[in-house]
């Protein structure tokens, strides 16, 4: 597990960039409800957290691309591919991410360190 940061650290509607290769993007929605995902846009190479946040679903802020934070799925071109999504735990108020095993799908020309 990743620690991200104190839950009282990250308000609602709100999101915060975790430095992982590839960086992750962590949200706290209106509702309350905690997601993680690929900071990066699998359309070209923007940062998600710096996206804006409606509900379940964050909006790329290069291209207006959208993605479901539950699943990953693309909600709006110009992305064709679905966003890596990773497990969220709250311990002792703290925020942790549990990385995704899956290889990330990331825009072209994007590396990770690994690779």
């Amino acid at each position: 597990m990743i620690p991200a940061c104190p839950l009282a650290a990250l308000p609602r509607g709100e999101a915060l960039r975790i430095e992982t290769d590839p960086p992750i993007a962590v949200f706290h929605t209106e509702d309350g409800e905690l997601y993680a995902v690929d900071d990066t846009c699998t359309h070209q190479d923007a940062s998600l957290a710096d996206g804006w946040l409606e509900g379940c679903e964050v909006e790329c802020p290069l291209h207006a691309s959208r993605f479901d934070l539950r699943t990953g799925r693309v909600d709006a071109p110009p992305a064709k591919l679905p966003v890596r999504t990773h497990q969220v735990v709250v311990q002792d108020e703290t925020v942790y991410v549990v990385p995704s095993e899956l290889p990330p799908n990331l825009p072209p020309g994007v590396r990770t360190g690994s690779a």
